[in-house]
Order: C-alpha cells, then sequence, then structure tokens
C-alpha cells in the first residue's frame, strides 16, 4: 500500500490532437474537477443543471455533493440526511440515464456513485456510522486531501487497471473520504471494484458499457499531484473514441 509521502507534482499533459469535452454536474466545489479534467486531457464543460442535454460531449462527471432524497430509491428520510436538493436530484439521475443508453464515458464520484447506483434501481445506506457494523472513519473534516482509510481493489476490474500507479504491486491504496451515505444494493448491471475494512463499497463499475466506472472518495482533490489521475484520463482517453 502506497501512502501520501509518494504522490509527486503532476506535470503539464503532453498536447493531444484531441480534447474530448468532459460534461461535468455543478456542485458548490467545482474547480478541483475541472482541474482533474484539464489535467488529464479532456475540456472542462460545467453543466448548467437543468436540461439534461448531452449533445457534443464526449463524456459525463458525476460530482459529489449532499444526499440524496430516500423517496428516489423507496426509503424513507433519515434524521442524519442533508442537503437534499429534489431539483438536482432529478436533473442527476435523468443525466445519468441518458449517458448510460447512450453508453457514454461515465465517472462518479461521491454522491455521483450513489446517483449512478440508484439510476440503476439500486438503494443506498443512509448512514454508515448507525448502520455499518464497526464502521472505519468515512467523513473526515480535517484537509480535503487527508487519508482516512485504505481500500481493497478487486483483481481484474477496470478499478485496478485505472489505480495501477497508487496500488503498485498490491491491491490496497490510501483514500481520503467525506461521505456518510454508500451504496446498498446494487444497481443492475454493477459489480463493486473496490470496498473499505468495514465493506463499505468504495468503487463501482459496469463492465457492460465502454466506460463507467464510480468511487466514493475525492480524487479531484488531488489533481495538483496527479495521484488518482488514471482514473479521470480513463474517462477522456474513453471519450476520445466517442
Amino acid at each position: 500500500m502506497r501512502g501520501p509521502d509518494e504522490d509527486v507534482v503532476v506535470r503539464e499533459q503532453p498536447a493531444h490532437p484531441h480534447r474530448p469535452a468532459i460534461g461535468i454536474t455543478p456542485c458548490e466545489t467545482i474547480a478541483d474537477y475541472v482541474s482533474s479534467i484539464e489535467a488529464a486531457g479532456g475540456e472542462a464543460r460545467v453543466l448548467d443543471g437543468v436540461s439534461p442535454d448531452l449533445r457534443g460531449l464526449g463524456g459525463l462527471l458525476l460530482t459529489g455533493g449532499g444526499d440524496m432524497d430516500p423517496i428516489r430509491y423507496g426509503q424513507c428520510r433519515n434524521v442524519t440526511d442533508y442537503e437534499i436538493q429534489p431539483e438536482r436530484d432529478e436533473f442527476e439521475l435523468a443525466v445519468t440515464i441518458l449517458a448510460i443508453e447512450r453508453d457514454l464515458p461515465l465517472l462518479g464520484i461521491c454522491r455521483g456513485l450513489q446517483v449512478l447506483n440508484v439510476a440503476l434501481a439500486g438503494d443506498l445506506v443512509q448512514d454508515i456510522p448507525t448502520q455499518v457494523v464497526d464502521p472505519v472513519p468515512h467523513r473526515l473534516r480535517t484537509r480535503r486531501d487527508a487519508y482516512a482509510h485504505e481500500v481493497r481493489v478487486r483483481d481484474g476490474r477496470r478499478t485496478a487497471e485505472l489505480l495501477r500507479r497508487e496500488l503498485g504491486q498490491g491491491t490496497t491504496c490510501l483514500v481520503n473520504s467525506r461521505h456518510h451515505q454508500s451504496s446498498g444494493r446494487l444497481g443492475r448491471d454493477l459489480v463493486v471494484g473496490a470496498t473499505a475494512p468495514d465493506g463499505v463499497v468504495e468503487a463501482v463499475e459496469r463492465p457492460a458499457a465502454r466506460f463507467c466506472v464510480a468511487v466514493q472518495w475525492h480524487p479531484e482533490n488531488f489533481w495538483r499531484t496527479g495521484r488518482f489521475l488514471g482514473l479521470f484520463r480513463g474517462l477522456v482517453d474513453a471519450a476520445r473514441t466517442t
């Protein structure tokens, strides 16, 4: 398992004749997502959050944020739910379903993983601290790039391929973490890509898709060092063939 001292400053990416446009769902901390896509060789386009229009886009990035309304996956609200935005739920579910129907390359981050799971008829664990036995810390309130726990990546998954640099010769790496929810029942055609030591699902992917991967941590916070850049490069590279 590699530690934080092995991060390096990311170098400017070589010019590429085709910088595919990647649509990014709007959120309060959009800058790091935009920088991550640009560092990976893509052209970042922040969506308007209203019209699920994917014309001209080569890929889609679902960003992090508050909780989804549990009504979207058939549950009642929990007292721990926060920042529920029905309009955002409606927009992101619509744009995710459209991307899946068009087999548009898709990367989900934190809430983005949860949106993907619900869009494919899965559900969520609404509160890890009260619903998971002996949970590890998943919601650190220190630096955004502080490491919370390790994840174990499943052999043979695309997630493992995208995290080659972080995994080295092993199957685990350290990640940051700012979530209290996670996927419960997996959505249609999704498989687990990685888990935390407490069993919480930390990455999912859809093997039937050209590119459809989502992680529960926040790789965008490391764009300055290049850690986890493989996730964004995977999306951008897949978008070049769209």
